[in-house]
């Protein structure tokens, strides 16, 4: 039975994570507008859940609101690349370090099922898979860590981690995965001091490589106001 109370909410969850799905998986590029009009027929929802589902986005950092304007992904230039590895740095070198301190079997178990998923996926070379699966596996080191602040502090930068994953997904697959490997041994052996140092050079290894990929899906000279108010739709990568 349709409940006027709650329809609307999930209208919005359901636009909300098809949206945040294309923009992380690279179908929707940094820079492109979002028409509303198109959306909605796309989605098949009303104005009033999208409106919704891009403010949701645009806190995640994955949509930018210009005022009166409308609507674009966000772009992720070179220094917003720099930005997010200087709080990858400090912030997984301390999950890897408390995941390693407090490490359970069902931890461990649940972390090794994540790293099986990112070597199967490197096996078949299948890239948007592998960015997934190396996302997930980090994610899983944050649940391991059992810090409810950490938790909350990172959640935030889970979406546009797992989108610079995708948008990078030229770097060593190969590498990543032992890279990965090695971290999972110090922390299922309780290394808490190994583990977090191995996260912050494992994190530190994908920045200047990726901070230079920035430079080819970035425009030096986007102006979010004139995109946000032209007539170009929205549109697939």
């Amino acid at each position: 039975m349709w409940n006027p109370v709650t329809a609307p909410a999930s209208l919005r969850d359901r636009a909300y994570q098809t949206l945040k799905r294309r923009i992380v998986e690279v179908d929707l590029r940094p820079g492109t507008r979002l028409v509303e009009r198109d959306l909605a027929a796309d989605l098949e929802v009303s104005r009033i859940p999208l409106r919704e589902a891009l403010r949701m986005l645009a806190a995640d950092g994955l949509v930018l609101l210009v005022p009166s304007k409308g609507a674009l992904v966000a772009t992720f230039s070179p220094a917003d690349v720099a930005d997010l590895f200087d709080v990858r740095e400090a912030l997984e070198s301390l999950a890897a370090r408390l995941a390693a301190q407090r490490a359970t079997a069902v931890g461990v178990s649940a972390l090794a099922r994540r790293l099986d998923e990112a070597r199967a996926a490197t096996a078949a070379g299948d890239r948007p898979r592998i960015a997934a699966a190396n996302a997930a596996f980090h994610a899983e080191i944050i649940e391991m860590a059992a810090n409810p602040l950490l938790t909350t502090l990172t959640a935030p930068l889970a979406a546009r981690t797992e989108w610079l994953f995708h948008l990078t997904a030229s770097r060593d697959p190969g590498e990543q995965c032992s890279e990965h490997e090695h971290l999972f041994d110090l922390i299922a052996a309780g290394d808490a001091e190994g583990a977090a140092a191995c996260a912050f050079t494992h994190v530190t290894a994908g920045r200047e490589l990726s901070v230079a990929l920035a430079e080819s899906w970035s425009d030096p000279e986007f102006d979010p106001v004139l995109l946000a108010s032209g007539r170009r739709r929205t549109r697939k990568g």
